[in-house]
C-alpha cells in the first residue's frame, strides 16, 4: 500500500462521482445512513455510558457507508440493489468488527481527553452536561465560559475527525493496523492537502445551493401553514428543513470512498 498523490481538480471529480454514485441508489444510501444515526443516537441515551458509546460506532458507520459506496460504484453494469449494498455493508463490519472496535474506542477516548480539557475554561460545565448527563439552565448554556468550552472540544476534535476519515477503510481494504491506518490518513490528507480542499469548497457549493432551495421550499410551506392554509404545511415544511440536512449529509458521505480509493494504491 502506497500513497497516491492527486492534483487538486481531484477534488472536484470526487464529488461529481458521489453525487452520481449516490442517485443510483438514493433509497438505499438514505436508509443506510439513517439506521446508522438511529442506532449512535439510541446508545447515546444510554445514562453516563451513552457520550462514550456513541462515538464507538463512528468507525463502523464510516466503513458500512464506504463499502455500500463501493459496491453502488463497482456493479456497473446493471443498477446496485438495496439488499446488496447493506449486505456488503454489515459483512464488512463483521468481519473487521475487532479493529473497528479499537478505533472506535480510541475515538471515545480522545473525545473524554478533550472534553476534560475544556474544565480549564468552563470549570467543568460542559464535562459535566457531557459526560455526566448533568443538566445545564439555558443562561449557563449561553455563557462565554460554555460557548467558549464547546468551540474548543470542536477545535480539539478535528484531528481525530481527519485521521479517522481513512482509517476504517485502511484497516478493510489494507488490512492497517488501527493505529497505524489513523496516521497514514493524516498523512493522506496533509499530501494531498489541495485536493481535500477542493473536495470540501465544493461541498460547501453543494450544500449552499440545496440548503437555499430547500430552506425556500421549506419556509413556503411553514407560511402557508401560519396563514391558515393547512396546519399539516407548517409541519412539512419544519420536517423537510430536518431531512433535507440528513439527506445532504448522507449524500456527502457517499463520495467519501472515492477519496480513498484514489489516494492510496496497492503495491
Amino acid at each position: 500500500m502506497k500513497l497516491h498523490i492527486v492534483p487538486a481538480r481531484t477534488g472536484a471529480e470526487w464529488v461529481k462521482l458521489g453525487l452520481r454514485t449516490f442517485w443510483r441508489q438514493p433509497l438505499a444510501f438514505v436508509s443506510l445512513f439513517f439506521l446508522f444515526m438511529a442506532a449512535i443516537s439510541a446508545v447515546s441515551q444510554v445514562p453516563l455510558l451513552g457520550s462514550l458509546l456513541a462515538p464507538v460506532l463512528l468507525p463502523f458507520m464510516t466503513l458500512g457507508l464506504m463499502v455500500a459506496t463501493s459496491v453502488a460504484y463497482i456493479n456497473d453494469t446493471q443498477k446496485p440493489t438495496a439488499p446488496g449494498m447493506f449486505i456488503a455493508a454489515f459483512s464488512a463490519m463483521r468481519s473487521k468488527w475487532r479493529p473497528m472496535l479499537v478505533l472506535g474506542l480510541i475515538s471515545a477516548a480522545y473525545f473524554v481527553a478533550a472534553v476534560l480539557l475544556s474544565i480549564l475554561v468552563d470549570g467543568g460545565q460542559l464535562a459535566r452536561v457531557y459526560l455526566l448527563d448533568a443538566d445545564i439552565t439555558p443562561e449557563a448554556a449561553a455563557s462565554a465560559q460554555f460557548q467558549t468550552a464547546r468551540v474548543l472540544v470542536m477545535c480539539l476534535n478535528l484531528p481525530l475527525s481527519l485521521a479517522m476519515w481513512h482509517a476504517p477503510a485502511l484497516v478493510h481494504w489494507h488490512s492497517v493496523e488501527p493505529v497505524k491506518s489513523l496516521f497514514f490518513s493524516l498523512v493522506a490528507l496533509f499530501r494531498n492537502f489541495s485536493a481535500y480542499a477542493m473536495f470540501c469548497l465544493a461541498w460547501f457549493g453543494v450544500f449552499l445551493i440545496g440548503g437555499i432551495v430547500l430552506g425556500l421550499m421549506a419556509t413556503l410551506l411553514v407560511a402557508l401553514g401560519g396563514m391558515g392554509m393547512g396546519e399539516g404545511a407548517s409541519a412539512v415544511g419544519g420536517a423537510m428543513m430536518v431531512g433535507s440536512a440528513l439527506i445532504l449529509a448522507a449524500m456527502s458521505l457517499s463520495s467519501t470512498w472515492f477519496t480513498f480509493r484514489d489516494s492510496f494504491d496497492t503495491d
